[in-house]
């Protein structure tokens, strides 16, 4: 989906665990595979658009509605 330096698997490791750790504070559920996905993306993005395999990225919310919960 995206090259990462270790920096910023940091970055995107800690977004995660914010996210993750407000929507379990709040009662939300979600998807840890999901969140770290989407930070993943915005990570990546942060760097340049052209960094991201668009492709990829669509197809992921193909994959978020046939997951069975």
């Amino acid at each position: 989906m995206v090259k990462l330096q270790p920096v910023h698997g940091f970055a995107a490791e800690t977004t995660a665990a914010f996210v993750i750790h407000t929507a379990s504070t709040m009662g939300i559920p979600l998807s840890t595979t999901h969140v770290i996905s989407a930070s993943i993306m915005g990570v990546g993005a942060t760097k340049r658009l052209g960094a991201v395999k668009w492709g990829i990225v669509f197809a992921h919310p193909v994959g978020v509605v046939f997951t069975l919960p």
